[in-house]
């Protein structure tokens, strides 16, 4: 590892996941990165089709509204355009780290467009699968509208337990280029309702 670099911005997410098993960061991309998402987001919204959200996986996916109400579109990483290159080489960097320093076998990951309309939400619940437990860290890059307003709803909701085995919520509101990374396996987590739409790029980074 003669060539290899600490990167600080990193080394603190990971103190972060570490300590408390999830970090919120607001400059893991630039402005302008998050305004060409933002803006590729909604040009694919307009072109494509967004499709209702399911629970479960596989053959057990069901669409069901009074637990998830948002809009998705998978990202291709295979044949990604610019704007979602430049999201995946920063992505794929991070992974790299993370596997050199925390040795996580990290192998990728799978992220999707959301777009959550006023009025939905998404219940509490873990990201891994009973059939399948890849999923190691989670990941939201919210994509809002600049002048986003914390009480237009949409916050992550984080069910975490204090020092006396109490349970807690750790509201992290939805700001415009904020990026939340957490543990898939250990914290539930819940969107509040949406009161203005809402959009992000969600994913996982997945073990073997």
């Amino acid at each position: 590892m003669s060539d290899f670099e600490v990167n600080l911005f990193y080394e603190l997410i990971i103190g972060d996941l570490m300590n408390r098993k999830y970090s919120v960061v607001d400059a893991f991309f630039t402005a302008q990165e998050i305004e060409l998402f933002r803006a590729n987001l909604k040009l694919k919204r307009e072109l494509s089709s967004f499709k209702k959200a399911a629970i479960g996986n596989n053959e057990n996916e069901q669409i069901v509204e009074e637990i998830r109400g948002d809009s998705i579109l998978w990202l291709d990483q295979t044949e990604p355009d610019e704007v979602e290159k430049m999201y995946f080489d920063k992505v794929n960097d991070f992974i790299l780290y993370v596997n050199r320093t925390c040795y996580l076998g990290l192998q990728g990951g799978e992220f999707h467009y959301a777009c959550y309309p006023p009025g939905t939400f998404y219940k509490r619940h873990l990201d891994i699968f009973h059939s399948d437990t890849r999923r190691t860290l989670s990941m939201v890059l919210y994509l809002n509208d600049e002048h986003w307003n914390p009480s237009w709803g949409g916050e992550l909701a984080i069910y975490l337990q204090d020092e006396n085995a109490n349970e807690k919520q750790e509201i992290i509101h939805a700001l415009p280029g904020r990026l939340v990374i957490f543990d898939s396996k250990a914290l539930e987590h819940e969107v509040k309702m949406v009161n203005h739409t809402r959009y992000s790029i969600t994913g996982w980074l997945k073990t073997r």
